[in-house]
């Protein structure tokens, strides 16, 4: 085949700037296999049908007129008569057949496909429209795919019902929503050797995460199988992310991964039929390993980082990609089957911060993945049939098993979408997030928790985790233009706990992390005490031991699992700021809070006061957790070394006395965190009034101090901040706690040392932010959603004191 073919290129011939000619997806494989796989980037080969092929085809057929009179005038919101005029559309383009000259060039490039790749090769055969993948329309799943296609004559049918899925119900509604003449699109086909993923795996990743749109990380989703199941939602995949800046300098590890429930896989079904694919459930070993190695990760992760470099260079701008990979289960490797740009989250206005905020109280109903930041409150219709579609009404949550692009003109009626099966990347997410409604999708067993009619808030404002909760809850939309927003001399500092709000936290304007709590993760994500996971057969309780075990099914050990996760988490918000300075205090669960944790009652004292017993730096050297300390070092040793991710500071919780931080400091470098290694800092919360009295000790062995506001407070007034009885005594703005906090602010300048506060009091009272910058703190840092009004405080007061020092 070569230019002179008048309907049918090959890859090698087509590139970015043929989409008139062959459709956004066709162009694009042309770019990919032209210009990527001498990059080392495997892409299979293939040809396209030509646009003019569908419209020459039309034109002899004496289609047009028809196709005019059933589509130029008519109601699309009446679903019945969509869908009579769509199916009679897609009938004529059927019938009107594939002219002689067609036949003969698609059969010509065919054999020489199967010259090139063996007798036994499949295709899949899709539909590339010239209005499809650009970027400001994804067109996702609105035509038709055909997979496992063999044989001259079924080629050439899928072929015809390719082209004649230009008239879905979904493809009509979605061009008239977009503005396209239903005339002036047309369809090309992509004939692509097909990749033996039923052997393996398949599934589709991002070059930015799809619910923040955090450019930073390429987002990797995957299934065992073909993967139409991963784009249609069949299944709730794994997933993986990497963090690109650090991967760039040379680091491979996996900053974060899931492990998906993968229901089922398509394979080939053997079967000589229009359509050979099925669907078998995964077995049990599937479903609890996952689909890729971290290796095949890394690899995939240089494949996207790479196809975003070529697309961002041939744009002259920065273009996130949307690319579908597949493993070829017969020779082990991993392809790209489809790249487009990104055409949502990567169009968000960056000057605009908007925050959803849940300002009620429910029970949660049920849980899945997040799509998205939003919220929204309706009544549930719940939609076991398709044929039920037709009676869903404008404004309610639409709830079924999973969604397929027919369902698209009801979805965007929807308030918000609930499906009981699918991941991020599926139809129903990537549409939801097309039409800025919010989505939880794999949420297990939903169908049996809600029914139609129930009140139920869709919310997706609080991290990966979405939740259904029962009735309408109060929420609130809170836009912040960012756009004149200066910075101050004093650095404002986040405070964070929960890895899954930290990409989207990470827009907030910020100078970095000054607290990210470790409780949080190990509480989460790891439920278990250290202690347990390093010796679970000192854990008197069977039920509990098994429960600890089946965590850390998975690894080798099961202190590898607390490694892992902790890592993976403290990692996670790490990488969310890179390269801006995290700090990250080291853990400091009291000895009550531990035994809660898995296994915990195995290894704690009971003790009366727990808030002033055995915590913090008293923990660490001390034999009763000194093992518990070494796995997390461990894990701060991986995100820093491993990672890559050498903006993490380490901070020493309540550390009494000057002997007891030596001991610590010195632990810690036994276990390879050493101070001024590879630019490591440890810093020490200034939170015991020892910690202020002996400052210029304390400087001697650590590089900054975090004051704890909470603590401080607590032990200078003498006031248990847990007893409601004395609660109204504790002020942080008594006379005695601001003499300490100005007397750590000045003992840290005296030695040259860094002085920040992490507390909560400069969230709850700016006044008090403003007396630490006229004393002269070098950071605050704050809970989320105080850190605008907090910064607007400091640059009114650092104003008036300019002006007052030029009076």
């Amino acid at each position: 085949m070569s230019r002179s073919s008048k309907y049918v290129l090959f890859f090698s011939e087509l590139g970015i700037e043929d989409v008139p000619r062959v459709g956004g997806k066709n162009a694009s494989l042309g770019e990919m296999y032209r210009e990527l796989t001498p990059l080392g980037i495997p892409v299979p080969d293939g040809f396209a049908i030509t646009a003019e092929a569908y419209r020459d085809m039309l034109t002899r057929a004496g289609a047009w007129e028809r196709l005019h009179a059933l589509l130029d005038d008519f109601d699309k919101n009446r679903l019945d008569d969509l869908a009579r005029r769509a199916q009679a559309a897609r009938s004529i383009v059927y019938e009107s057949g594939l002219p002689d000259a067609l036949r003969v060039e698609i059969l010509e490039a065919y054999h020489r496909l199967q010259a090139e790749y063996g007798p036994e090769m499949t295709v899949a055969v899709r539909s590339s429209a010239t209005a499809e993948d650009l970027p400001h329309a994804s067109f996702a799943g609105q035509h038709e795919t055909y997979l496992n296609v063999s044989g001259d004559e079924m080629l050439l049918d899928a072929c015809r019902r390719c082209f004649a899925s230009i008239f879905t119900d979904r493809a009509i509604s979605y061009r008239m929503d977009q503005g396209f003449d239903h005339f002036k699109v047309a369809l090309s086909i992509g004939v692509q050797k097909m990749v033996r993923a039923d052997l393996a795996s398949s599934g589709v990743m991002f070059s930015l995460d799809t619910e923040s749109g955090f450019r930073d990380v390429v987002f990797i989703t995957g299934a065992y199988g073909l993967g139409e199941n991963v784009v249609q939602g069949a299944v709730d995949p794994d997933e993986f992310y990497v963090h690109k800046p650090t991967f760039q300098q040379g680091y491979r590890a996996v900053l974060r991964r899931r492990l998906g429930r993968k229901q089922v896989k398509m394979i080939y079904s053997g079967a000589a039929q229009e359509t050979s694919t099925c669907n078998v459930d995964t077995s049990e070993a599937e479903r609890g390993r996952f689909c890729l190695s971290d290796a095949e990760v890394l690899q995939l992760a240089d494949y996207a980082i790479k196809v975003e470099a070529h697309y961002s260079a041939k744009a002259g701008r920065d273009r996130p990609m949307d690319v579908e990979w597949a493993k070829d289960g017969l020779d082990g490797r991993l392809y790209l089957v489809q790249a487009r740009p990104e055409t949502v989250v990567s169009r968000r206005q960056g000057d605009v911060l908007e925050e959803f905020v849940l300002r009620g109280e429910g029970p949660v109903l049920a849980t899945g993945r997040a799509v998205g930041t939003k919220i929204a409150a309706g009544a549930v219709h719940v939609i076991t049939d398709p044929g039920e579609l037709a009676r869903f009404q404008p404004g309610e949550v639409l709830v079924a098993d999973t969604t397929t692009p027919d369902w698209e003109p009801v979805m965007k009626q929807a308030a918000a979408i609930v499906t009981a099966r699918g991941g991020r990347t599926c139809h129903a997410a990537i549409v939801a997030r097309e039409l800025g409604i919010p989505a939880i999708v794999g949420v297990e067993g939903v169908m049996d928790k809600v029914s139609s009619g129930q009140a139920v808030t869709v919310s997706c404002a609080e991290g990966d985790v979405g939740k259904l909760y029962e009735g309408a809850l109060p929420f609130e939309v809170l836009r912040t233009d960012l756009s004149q927003l200066q910075r101050p001399k004093t650095r404002i500092m986040i405070n964070i706990a929960n890895p899954e709000l930290a990409f989207q936290t990470s827009f907030i304007p910020n100078d970095g992390v000054g607290l990210a709590r470790m409780e949080f993760i190990i509480n989460a994500y790891i439920k278990a005490h250290p202690m347990a996971l390093l010796h679970p057969e000192r854990v008197a309780d069977p039920a509990e031991r098994e429960a600890i075990l089946a965590l850390a099914r998975h690894h080798e050990r099961p202190a590898d699992f607390f490694v892992e996760r902790l890592a993976e988490g403290v990692g996670t918000i790490a990488a969310a700021f890179y390269p801006k300075p995290v700090v990250v205090r080291m853990s400091d669960f009291k000895s009550n809070e531990y035994a809660s944790l898995l296994g915990g009652r195995a290894f704690e004292p009971r003790e009366e006061n727990p808030m002033l017993g055995f915590r913090g730096a008293s923990r660490y050297t001390h034999p009763a957790y000194a093992e518990g300390f070494a796995l997390e070092c461990a894990a701060m040793r991986r995100v820093r070394e491993e990672m890559g991710l050498a903006n993490v500071k380490l901070m020493i919780p309540f550390c009494r006395r000057v002997e007891e931080g030596e001991r610590v400091v010195a632990a810690m470098a036994e276990h390879g965190l050493r101070r001024s290694d590879k630019g490591l800092e440890i810093y020490v919360m200034c939170e015991i009034p020892n910690n202020v009295l002996q400052i210029d000790a304390f400087a001697q062995v650590f590089d900054g101090f975090s004051i704890g506001s909470n603590d401080l407070t607590q032990l200078v007034l003498g006031v248990d901040r847990d007893s409601a009885l004395v609660a109204f005594e504790f002020d942080e703005r008594d006379p005695g706690v601001l003499a300490m906090l100005r007397m750590t602010v000045e003992g840290a300048r005296r030695n040259g040392r860094h002085s920040g506060i992490c507390g909560q009091a400069p969230s709850d009272y700016p006044e008090l932010a403003q007396y630490l910058v006229e004393a002269g703190i070098d950071s605050i840092s704050l809970n989320p959603d105080s850190v605008l009004k907090t910064t607007l405080a400091v640059l009114d007061f650092e104003a008036r004191q300019a002006r007052g020092q030029e009076g």
